[in-house]
């Protein structure tokens, strides 16, 4: 054989093996949209790397593990994210009667001046704080409630509906189907109501 057809072999050769390598890396990589499997070790060892101009040795996807997911240890984990969650939920502590009670604020629909006290107003009973309407009011802003009234704050959470009134003034539906009236001194609050506004009508200008 002359050294001209050796080398015709040779040639034919490499090109055949360089098809077949593309062939089987499209196969491999087409599964995981853009990525191809490498071998970087050795044929036991494969990491995923995002395709390259570089030549990759594709691999037997069967080889990658193959993760399970038990329900009964899902559920568990779902219960413990939810005890955390309420955990974490913010809470207002006050002295009742002789004894120091807790509250999470988001069951408190409103707080209302009461002479020298605040009523604190959840769905069920009422509380007497020895406290001002402003200062509660500060207090209670970074958590989501707003003053409607010289002698009403406003838990954001609790309105499910505002009633515009021929006065310029608003009237809000609270959870419990209680409502309050908003004065126009504090109309302006009313857009922390809702993080976004949608329609051609604005609320308040």
């Amino acid at each position: 054989m002359s050294a001209r057809e050796i080398q015709d072999q040779q040639t034919a050769r490499e090109m055949f093996v360089q098809q077949v390598a593309h062939a089987n890396a499209d196969v491999s990589a087409s599964p995981l949209r853009g990525a191809t499997i490498c071998s970087t070790k050795s044929r036991g060892d494969y990491t995923l790397e995002s395709t390259a101009d570089e030549f990759c040795e594709a691999a037997d996807t069967s080889l990658l593990p193959v993760i399970r997911v038990d329900a009964g240890n899902l559920m568990r984990v779902l219960q413990q994210l939810e005890v955390i969650a309420k955990r974490q939920t913010p809470r207002i502590a006050f002295k009742a009667k002789g004894s120091i009670l807790l509250l999470d604020l988001a069951d408190i629909l409103a707080v209302q001046a009461e002479g020298n006290y605040v009523s604190l107003r959840p769905r069920t009973n009422s509380y007497l704080v020895h406290e001002s309407l402003s200062s509660m009011a500060e207090k209670l802003k970074p958590y989501g409630f707003i003053r409607i009234h010289r002698s009403v704050v406003m838990n954001i959470s609790a309105v499910e509906e505002i009633q515009p009134l021929p006065t310029g003034e608003y009237r809000l539906r609270v959870k419990g189907g209680k409502e309050y009236l908003v004065t126009r001194t504090y109309k302006h609050n009313l857009r922390d109501l809702a993080q976004l506004w949608v329609g051609s009508e604005r609320l308040c200008g």
